[in-house]
């Protein structure tokens, strides 16, 4: 098989060829640029629980140094505090630079043997055929590259898909801000910040925390606004550090600055035959405290493991259908909670009517979105595809699983998220007392023998745990987990029918026609002109 073909090597383009090199699937990422990043602190991103996750799976060791965790959410209107979160319950949002992101990714596929990088590449063609992709790149050499798949990761002015013919509608600036990054103290370290009509200045200003003493600070400006001068800039970051620092501006020191421009686009459609679409060529958003990339490192997750069941065994059209289905659909309705919710946050009006549940302040909401949570920030569910729910979870099917320590039957143990990505479905026993136990004793007793063999007849790869717990579940419930964390099903103990069913379901059935892998990956090639 030839290796799949991932054009743009930003962070999504990045994260999606380590993610098919975790499952055995060699990629050529062409890169159009020189093959670094530029250094730009104030444009950043914010990693959630499972995006986060995701990143430390692909060996992005700048994680560990360049970014930072909130230590708490506060949010303030006008003058006086409103409310303060912590993490208390999960993991905090780690915040980063998008630089420190791109970097990490690319010395993890750098070093992966199963990646290849090349830079200098711009496509400027693209054919397909029944058994694979044709692309043709100019730079410093034109060649032609032979894939199996080809994915466009090459951002909101894709290449790709322009080749393909397909439209990307939606709103254009929706959403401007002023954006800054500096060094200063603030009077809460660590803590992230959203204020709501301060004394002076535009209507909302956010701050949020980066290593070393690092902020930063975005300013809400009018969306189809004057030109920001350095001077009203600067006049910006003096009255809201006065603000916030009892009256006088604390001294600081400006590192970075900027104006983002925020668009709302959905492109019409995310696959093409062989080809598909990720991350901002498929997708614009990031008003109202949604993280663009984010998204797109979800669908890097999501058709990574479609991908590799097509490249190892042969995946029905319905299986890479739903990338599209599931992905497109859940971006679809981020977008539409911030259009319905911007223009009454906006305008200080009432929710109700426009988000069902959305009865709370403007600034629960806006708290929500850049939290990870609720209708403007919450990880995606998606439909399962089989509605198998013998025993209620605190994890409806088709939503991100909890990230409980599992145990494999080696006996290590580790969390449940360290071991996705690996293209294999999850079958997890609750079977309390299995923490202390010794595995000897349970691996050949109760359910277990039963459930081996009722795992090891499934039709597509399979890694049987065993957890301790597992949120609302009783003793012997067994969850069925998709490749990418997704609760697929549960069940009331062993039901080996019931079981294979669901597992077919996840595949979407058997391919059409079964393609068979080479025992070793192949390695990229091109031929020269």
């Amino acid at each position: 098989m030839d290796p799949v073909i991932v054009v743009g090597a930003g962070p999504v383009g990045l994260a999606l060829s380590l993610a098919l090199a975790g499952q055995g699937v060699p990629s050529v990422v062409l890169d159009e640029g020189p093959g670094n990043e530029e250094s730009r602190p104030a444009r950043t991103v914010v990693l959630h629980a499972d995006t986060a996750a995701m990143a430390h799976r692909l060996g992005c060791t700048t994680l560990r140094y360049e970014g930072a965790y909130f230590a708490a959410w506060r949010t303030m209107r006008r003058s006086r505090p409103a409310q303060r979160s912590t993490f208390d319950d999960g993991p905090a949002p780690l915040h980063l630079p998008q630089h420190a992101l791109t970097r990490g990714l690319r010395e993890a596929a750098t070093a992966h043997p199963l990646v290849q990088l090349v830079t200098d590449s711009r496509l400027d063609s693209v054919e397909q055929d029944d058994r694979g992709v044709t692309a043709h790149t100019r730079g410093a050499q034109a060649t032609w590259w032979r894939g199996s798949y080809l994915v466009g990761c090459d951002g909101a002015r894709s290449t790709v898909r322009k080749l393909l013919g397909i439209r990307f509608p939606g709103r254009t600036a929706v959403e401007r801000c002023a954006v800054a990054a500096l060094r200063t103290e603030l009077p809460w370290p660590g803590e992230a910040l959203l204020h709501r009509n301060p004394p002076s200045g535009p209507e909302e200003v956010t701050s949020r925390p980066l290593p070393d003493g690092v902020w930063r600070l975005d300013w809400l400006l009018p969306a189809r606004g004057d030109l920001v001068t350095p001077d009203a800039l600067v006049t910006l970051i003096r009255d809201t550090l006065a603000v916030w620092c009892g009256g006088t501006t604390p001294p600081y020191d400006l590192i970075d600055t900027g104006v983002h421009t925020l668009h709302h686009r959905l492109a019409r459609r995310w696959r093409d035959g062989r080809a598909f679409l990720a991350g901002d060529a498929a997708h614009l958003l990031g008003a109202l405290g949604t993280q663009g990339v984010e998204e797109g490192l979800r669908d890097a997750e999501n058709l990574a493991w479609k991908l590799s069941l097509a490249w190892h065994q042969g995946a029905s059209e319905e299986l890479l259908d739903s990338y599209e289905g599931e992905r497109r659909t859940a971006v679809a309705a981020r977008l539409r909670a911030a259009d319905q919710a911007m223009p009454v946050l906006r305008a200080g009006g009432g929710l109700r009517t426009y988000l069902p549940g959305a009865s709370r302040s403007a600034e629960s909401l806006l708290t929500d979105g850049h939290l990870g949570r609720g209708p403007l920030g919450a990880a995606p569910a998606y439909a399962p595809p089989v509605a198998v729910r013998e025993v209620p979870t605190a994890t409806e099917p088709g939503g991100p699983v909890a990230n409980v320590p599992v145990t494999a039957p080696d006996g290590s143990t580790v969390p449940l998220r360290d071991l996705l990505g690996q293209g294999r479905l999850l079958v997890v026993l609750v079977a309390p007392g299995t923490g202390v136990w010794d595995r000897r004793h349970w691996l050949g007793a109760g359910l277990m023998p039963r459930l081996a063999a009722a795992v090891s007849a499934l039709p597509v790869r399979t890694d049987l745990l065993v957890a301790d717990g597992y949120p609302g579940a009783p003793a012997h419930t067994v969850l069925l987990i998709r490749p990418d964390g997704h609760l697929a099903a549960t069940f009331a103990g062993v039901r080996p029918a019931e079981l294979y069913e669901a597992a077919d379901a996840v595949r979407a059935g058997a391919p059409v026609s079964r393609v068979t892998a080479p025992s070793s990956a192949t390695t990229p090639t091109a031929v020269i002109d």
